[in-house]
Protein backbone atom coordinates (compact mmCIF):
# COMPACT_ATOMS: atom_id res chain seq x y z
CA UNK A 1 0.00 0.00 0.00
CA UNK A 2 1.25 3.36 -1.20
CA UNK A 3 2.04 6.06 1.89
CA UNK A 4 1.53 9.45 1.29
CA UNK A 5 3.07 12.58 2.88
CA UNK A 6 0.78 14.96 4.93
CA UNK A 7 -0.75 17.78 4.08
CA UNK A 8 1.04 20.70 3.86
CA UNK A 9 0.61 24.07 4.06
CA UNK A 10 2.19 27.03 2.37
CA UNK A 11 2.43 30.93 2.66
CA UNK A 12 2.78 32.93 -0.40
CA UNK A 13 4.12 36.77 -0.34
CA UNK A 14 0.80 37.93 -1.06
CA UNK A 15 -0.98 36.60 1.69
CA UNK A 16 -2.65 32.96 0.32
CA UNK A 17 -2.27 30.21 2.40
CA UNK A 18 -2.03 27.05 0.00
CA UNK A 19 -2.43 23.90 1.12
CA UNK A 20 -1.07 20.73 -1.09
CA UNK A 21 -3.25 17.50 -0.69
CA UNK A 22 -1.34 14.15 -1.83
CA UNK A 23 -3.59 11.49 -3.59
CA UNK A 24 -2.82 8.02 -5.09
CA UNK A 25 -3.94 8.79 -8.66
CA UNK A 26 -3.78 5.77 -9.77
CA UNK A 27 -3.19 2.04 -8.47
CA UNK A 28 0.23 1.87 -9.91
CA UNK A 29 1.86 4.17 -7.40
CA UNK A 30 1.25 7.31 -9.25
CA UNK A 31 0.83 10.33 -6.91
CA UNK A 32 0.24 13.82 -7.19
CA UNK A 33 -1.32 16.73 -5.53
CA UNK A 34 -4.66 18.79 -5.73
CA UNK A 35 -4.51 22.43 -3.96
CA UNK A 36 -6.73 24.31 -1.68
CA UNK A 37 -6.06 28.39 -2.38
CA UNK A 38 -7.62 30.09 1.00
CA UNK A 39 -6.95 34.03 0.49
CA UNK A 40 -7.55 34.14 -3.18
CA UNK A 41 -10.95 35.18 -3.28
CA UNK A 42 -13.72 32.34 -2.56
CA UNK A 43 -11.98 29.16 -1.15
CA UNK A 44 -10.37 27.45 -4.24
CA UNK A 45 -9.56 23.48 -5.12
CA UNK A 46 -7.42 23.34 -7.79
CA UNK A 47 -7.60 20.01 -9.76
CA UNK A 48 -9.09 17.06 -8.17
CA UNK A 49 -7.40 13.61 -8.82
CA UNK A 50 -8.20 11.03 -11.03
CA UNK A 51 -11.51 9.63 -9.69
CA UNK A 52 -9.62 6.28 -9.53
CA UNK A 53 -8.95 3.83 -6.83
CA UNK A 54 -8.50 5.52 -3.57
CA UNK A 55 -7.61 9.24 -5.16
CA UNK A 56 -11.13 10.57 -3.92
CA UNK A 57 -10.97 9.47 -0.34
CA UNK A 58 -7.18 10.35 -0.42
CA UNK A 59 -8.47 13.99 -1.38
CA UNK A 60 -11.26 14.10 1.60
CA UNK A 61 -8.23 12.59 4.24
CA UNK A 62 -6.37 15.64 3.01
CA UNK A 63 -9.70 18.05 3.72
CA UNK A 64 -9.38 16.23 6.94
CA UNK A 65 -6.27 16.38 7.83
CA UNK A 66 -5.60 20.61 7.14
CA UNK A 67 -8.18 20.45 10.30
CA UNK A 68 -6.07 18.10 12.37
CA UNK A 69 -2.54 19.98 11.72
CA UNK A 70 -3.42 23.53 11.16
CA UNK A 71 -6.72 24.11 12.94
CA UNK A 72 -8.74 25.18 9.98
CA UNK A 73 -11.79 23.37 9.32
CA UNK A 74 -12.64 22.57 5.62
CA UNK A 75 -14.88 20.29 3.73
CA UNK A 76 -16.06 19.84 -0.10
CA UNK A 77 -19.20 21.72 0.55
CA UNK A 78 -17.35 25.03 1.78
CA UNK A 79 -14.98 24.97 -2.09
CA UNK A 80 -16.94 27.66 -4.13
CA UNK A 81 -14.47 27.47 -6.85
CA UNK A 82 -12.55 24.62 -9.07
CA UNK A 83 -9.28 25.33 -11.09
CA UNK A 84 -8.17 22.11 -13.42
CA UNK A 85 -5.07 23.25 -14.57
CA UNK A 86 -5.34 20.85 -17.81
CA UNK A 87 -6.92 18.63 -19.44
CA UNK A 88 -5.30 15.05 -18.08
CA UNK A 89 -7.46 12.65 -16.30
CA UNK A 90 -5.17 12.57 -13.15
CA UNK A 91 -6.06 16.23 -12.65
CA UNK A 92 -10.67 16.35 -13.67
CA UNK A 93 -11.16 12.82 -13.49
CA UNK A 94 -12.45 13.53 -9.48
CA UNK A 95 -14.40 16.43 -10.59
CA UNK A 96 -17.54 14.73 -10.94
CA UNK A 97 -17.32 13.09 -7.41
CA UNK A 98 -16.73 16.79 -6.31
CA UNK A 99 -19.36 18.36 -7.57
CA UNK A 100 -22.16 15.76 -6.34
CA UNK A 101 -21.28 17.93 -2.88
CA UNK A 102 -20.54 21.30 -3.83
CA UNK A 103 -21.97 23.72 -6.86
CA UNK A 104 -18.99 25.50 -7.38
CA UNK A 105 -18.05 27.09 -10.40
CA UNK A 106 -15.30 25.23 -12.75
CA UNK A 107 -12.73 26.87 -14.34
CA UNK A 108 -10.32 25.65 -17.65
CA UNK A 109 -8.13 27.23 -20.34
CA UNK A 110 -10.11 27.29 -23.22
CA UNK A 111 -8.08 25.08 -25.04
CA UNK A 112 -9.14 22.16 -22.66
CA UNK A 113 -12.33 23.41 -22.15
CA UNK A 114 -14.01 20.49 -24.78
CA UNK A 115 -11.99 18.26 -22.82
CA UNK A 116 -14.46 18.42 -20.02
CA UNK A 117 -17.88 19.84 -21.69
CA UNK A 118 -17.51 17.62 -24.55
CA UNK A 119 -15.43 14.42 -22.99
CA UNK A 120 -16.90 11.63 -25.06
CA UNK A 121 -16.01 13.67 -28.21
CA UNK A 122 -12.52 14.49 -27.51
CA UNK A 123 -11.93 10.65 -26.89
CA UNK A 124 -13.13 9.64 -30.64
CA UNK A 125 -11.46 12.50 -32.26
CA UNK A 126 -8.02 11.53 -30.26
CA UNK A 127 -8.35 8.14 -30.40
CA UNK A 128 -8.57 8.76 -34.29
CA UNK A 129 -5.57 10.94 -34.43
CA UNK A 130 -3.26 8.21 -32.46
CA UNK A 131 -4.63 5.48 -35.06
CA UNK A 132 -3.51 7.76 -37.44
CA UNK A 133 -0.20 8.48 -35.73
CA UNK A 134 0.50 4.77 -35.24
CA UNK A 135 0.34 4.27 -38.95
CA UNK A 136 2.63 6.79 -39.73
CA UNK A 137 5.11 5.89 -37.09
CA UNK A 138 4.96 2.34 -37.99
CA UNK A 139 3.20 0.42 -35.52
CA UNK A 140 2.95 -3.33 -36.69
CA UNK A 141 -0.95 -4.25 -36.52
CA UNK A 142 -0.66 -6.77 -34.09
CA UNK A 143 0.72 -4.32 -31.89
CA UNK A 144 -2.19 -1.54 -32.19
CA UNK A 145 -4.94 -3.54 -30.42
CA UNK A 146 -2.84 -3.84 -27.49
CA UNK A 147 -2.11 0.15 -27.51
CA UNK A 148 -5.53 1.23 -27.87
CA UNK A 149 -6.47 -0.63 -25.14
CA UNK A 150 -3.36 1.08 -22.61
CA UNK A 151 -4.46 4.58 -24.02
CA UNK A 152 -8.02 3.54 -23.08
CA UNK A 153 -7.43 2.31 -19.72
CA UNK A 154 -8.27 4.99 -17.51
CA UNK A 155 -11.11 6.98 -19.65
CA UNK A 156 -14.18 4.74 -19.31
CA UNK A 157 -14.92 6.35 -16.01
CA UNK A 158 -15.30 9.67 -16.87
CA UNK A 159 -18.05 11.96 -19.01
CA UNK A 160 -18.95 15.43 -19.76
CA UNK A 161 -19.00 17.55 -17.09
CA UNK A 162 -20.21 21.71 -17.61
CA UNK A 163 -17.66 24.44 -17.29
CA UNK A 164 -18.62 27.81 -15.49
CA UNK A 165 -16.14 29.96 -17.05
CA UNK A 166 -12.87 29.80 -19.17
CA UNK A 167 -9.24 30.85 -18.43
CA UNK A 168 -7.21 33.24 -20.76
CA UNK A 169 -3.50 33.41 -20.71
CA UNK A 170 -1.90 36.31 -18.59
CA UNK A 171 -5.62 36.89 -16.82
CA UNK A 172 -5.84 37.65 -13.21
CA UNK A 173 -8.31 36.54 -10.99
CA UNK A 174 -8.58 37.83 -7.07
CA UNK A 175 -4.99 37.81 -6.87
CA UNK A 176 -4.26 34.24 -9.26
CA UNK A 177 -2.58 35.41 -12.13
CA UNK A 178 -2.74 32.52 -14.56
CA UNK A 179 -0.09 31.52 -17.24
CA UNK A 180 -0.49 29.30 -20.59
CA UNK A 181 2.31 27.29 -21.15
CA UNK A 182 0.99 24.85 -23.44
CA UNK A 183 3.06 21.77 -24.77
CA UNK A 184 2.44 18.87 -22.19
CA UNK A 185 -1.21 19.53 -22.91
CA UNK A 186 -2.72 22.14 -24.52
CA UNK A 187 -4.65 24.18 -22.29
CA UNK A 188 -1.53 23.68 -19.45
CA UNK A 189 -1.80 26.68 -16.96
CA UNK A 190 0.66 27.77 -14.30
CA UNK A 191 -0.91 29.82 -11.23
CA UNK A 192 1.08 32.47 -9.63
CA UNK A 193 0.26 33.64 -6.18
CA UNK A 194 3.03 36.33 -5.11
CA UNK A 195 6.59 34.55 -4.75
CA UNK A 196 4.78 30.43 -5.40
CA UNK A 197 4.23 29.16 -8.64
CA UNK A 198 1.56 26.15 -8.70
CA UNK A 199 3.57 24.79 -12.18
CA UNK A 200 1.50 22.41 -12.34
CA UNK A 201 3.21 19.23 -15.25
CA UNK A 202 4.62 22.16 -16.48
CA UNK A 203 7.55 21.85 -14.33
CA UNK A 204 8.32 18.91 -12.10
CA UNK A 205 10.99 18.36 -9.65
CA UNK A 206 12.30 15.43 -10.75
CA UNK A 207 11.22 14.75 -13.92
CA UNK A 208 10.87 16.17 -17.45
CA UNK A 209 6.79 16.15 -18.06
CA UNK A 210 6.06 13.74 -20.58
CA UNK A 211 5.77 15.52 -24.45
CA UNK A 212 3.61 13.93 -27.12
CA UNK A 213 3.66 14.79 -30.69
CA UNK A 214 1.63 18.01 -31.96
CA UNK A 215 0.63 15.39 -34.67
CA UNK A 216 -1.63 13.89 -32.54
CA UNK A 217 -3.46 17.06 -30.35
CA UNK A 218 -3.15 20.34 -31.41
CA UNK A 219 -1.00 22.88 -29.12
CA UNK A 220 1.09 20.37 -27.53
CA UNK A 221 4.81 18.92 -28.58
CA UNK A 222 8.15 19.72 -27.60
CA UNK A 223 8.18 23.55 -29.89
CA UNK A 224 5.39 24.43 -27.89
CA UNK A 225 7.15 23.08 -24.78
CA UNK A 226 10.45 24.61 -25.63
CA UNK A 227 8.57 28.37 -25.85
CA UNK A 228 6.66 27.85 -22.78
CA UNK A 229 9.70 27.04 -20.80
CA UNK A 230 11.19 30.16 -22.40
CA UNK A 231 8.31 31.90 -21.39
CA UNK A 232 8.44 31.26 -17.53
CA UNK A 233 12.46 32.29 -17.27
CA UNK A 234 10.94 35.49 -17.87
CA UNK A 235 9.00 35.55 -15.09
CA UNK A 236 10.79 36.83 -11.81
CA UNK A 237 10.13 36.67 -8.51
CA UNK A 238 9.45 33.03 -7.73
CA UNK A 239 10.74 31.89 -4.53
CA UNK A 240 8.99 28.75 -4.92
CA UNK A 241 7.34 25.99 -6.97
CA UNK A 242 4.91 23.78 -6.51
CA UNK A 243 4.28 20.81 -8.97
CA UNK A 244 1.21 18.97 -9.53
CA UNK A 245 3.86 16.13 -8.90
CA UNK A 246 7.06 15.07 -6.88
CA UNK A 247 8.20 17.49 -4.53
CA UNK A 248 8.51 21.28 -3.90
CA UNK A 249 10.76 23.25 -6.59
CA UNK A 250 13.20 25.79 -4.64
CA UNK A 251 15.24 26.94 -7.20
CA UNK A 252 12.64 27.03 -10.08
CA UNK A 253 15.44 28.80 -12.76
CA UNK A 254 17.81 26.08 -12.40
CA UNK A 255 15.22 23.49 -12.82
CA UNK A 256 14.08 24.99 -16.24
CA UNK A 257 17.53 25.17 -17.52
CA UNK A 258 17.75 21.21 -16.64
CA UNK A 259 14.82 20.42 -17.88
CA UNK A 260 15.98 21.88 -21.19
CA UNK A 261 19.02 20.99 -20.97
CA UNK A 262 17.58 16.76 -20.88
CA UNK A 263 15.11 17.48 -24.25
CA UNK A 264 18.63 19.00 -25.84
CA UNK A 265 20.04 15.40 -24.77
CA UNK A 266 17.48 13.81 -26.23
CA UNK A 267 17.75 15.48 -29.51
CA UNK A 268 21.20 14.50 -29.48
CA UNK A 269 20.20 10.97 -28.67
CA UNK A 270 18.39 10.84 -31.79
CA UNK A 271 20.35 12.17 -34.23
CA UNK A 272 23.15 9.92 -33.15
CA UNK A 273 20.97 6.98 -33.32
CA UNK A 274 20.02 8.02 -36.71
CA UNK A 275 24.02 8.57 -37.51
CA UNK A 276 24.70 5.18 -36.21
CA UNK A 277 22.10 3.77 -38.14
CA UNK A 278 23.00 4.73 -41.59
CA UNK A 279 19.81 4.33 -43.25
CA UNK A 280 16.35 5.67 -42.92
CA UNK A 281 13.87 5.12 -39.54
CA UNK A 282 10.48 4.98 -38.37
CA UNK A 283 9.50 6.34 -35.06
CA UNK A 284 8.99 3.07 -33.91
CA UNK A 285 12.48 1.63 -34.43
CA UNK A 286 13.77 4.99 -33.13
CA UNK A 287 11.99 4.79 -30.07
CA UNK A 288 12.89 1.04 -29.69
CA UNK A 289 16.80 2.36 -29.91
CA UNK A 290 16.09 5.23 -27.19
CA UNK A 291 14.01 3.25 -24.78
CA UNK A 292 15.08 -0.87 -25.39
CA UNK A 293 13.35 -2.01 -22.12
CA UNK A 294 10.21 -0.30 -21.65
CA UNK A 295 7.47 -2.48 -21.04
CA UNK A 296 2.91 -1.93 -20.84
CA UNK A 297 1.80 1.30 -20.98
CA UNK A 298 5.54 3.31 -21.34
CA UNK A 299 5.62 1.51 -24.25
CA UNK A 300 3.05 4.17 -25.85
CA UNK A 301 4.77 6.54 -23.80
CA UNK A 302 8.07 5.52 -24.89
CA UNK A 303 6.47 6.82 -28.74
CA UNK A 304 4.98 9.62 -27.94
CA UNK A 305 8.19 10.94 -26.41
CA UNK A 306 10.33 9.89 -29.08
CA UNK A 307 8.22 11.20 -31.50
CA UNK A 308 7.27 14.29 -30.19
CA UNK A 309 11.93 14.72 -30.15
CA UNK A 310 11.78 13.18 -33.95
CA UNK A 311 8.94 15.93 -34.90
CA UNK A 312 10.82 18.97 -33.45
CA UNK A 313 13.81 17.47 -35.34
CA UNK A 314 11.64 17.78 -38.69
CA UNK A 315 10.02 20.93 -37.94
CA UNK A 316 13.31 22.36 -37.48
CA UNK A 317 14.83 21.24 -40.44
CA UNK A 318 17.10 18.80 -39.31
CA UNK A 319 15.36 15.49 -40.55
CA UNK A 320 13.97 14.62 -43.98
CA UNK A 321 11.43 12.46 -45.38
CA UNK A 322 12.80 9.62 -47.27
CA UNK A 323 9.94 8.05 -48.76
CA UNK A 324 8.11 11.06 -49.91
CA UNK A 325 7.09 8.45 -53.39
CA UNK A 326 5.11 5.99 -50.66
CA UNK A 327 3.79 8.74 -49.10
CA UNK A 328 2.17 9.86 -52.41
CA UNK A 329 0.92 6.75 -53.21
CA UNK A 330 -0.11 5.11 -50.60
CA UNK A 331 -3.06 6.40 -48.01
CA UNK A 332 -0.88 6.28 -44.55
CA UNK A 333 2.64 4.50 -44.55
CA UNK A 334 5.07 5.06 -42.18
CA UNK A 335 7.43 7.46 -42.54
CA UNK A 336 11.02 7.36 -42.92
CA UNK A 337 12.93 10.00 -41.70
CA UNK A 338 16.83 10.48 -42.56
CA UNK A 339 19.39 13.28 -41.31
CA UNK A 340 19.27 16.69 -43.32
CA UNK A 341 22.13 16.92 -44.10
Amino acid sequence: MTNLPPVERFTSSSGVDIYRLPMLLFPSDFTGHAFILDGAGPLTLVDTGSGMGRSNQDLLDGFRQIGERYGKTITLGDIKRIIITHGHIDHFGGLAFVLEQTDAAVGIHELDLRVLTNYEERVIVATKALGIYFDRAGIAPSQREALFSMYGFAKKHVTSIAVDFSIEDEQIIDGMEFIHTPGHCPGQVCIRLGDILLSADHVLSRTTPHQSPESITHYMGLDHYADSLRKLLRVEGIELALGSHEDAIHDLYGRINAIRASHNRKLDRIRKIMRDQGAPMTIVEISQAMYPDVEGYHILLALEEAGAHIEYLYQHGQLSIANLKQIEAEPNPAILYELHD
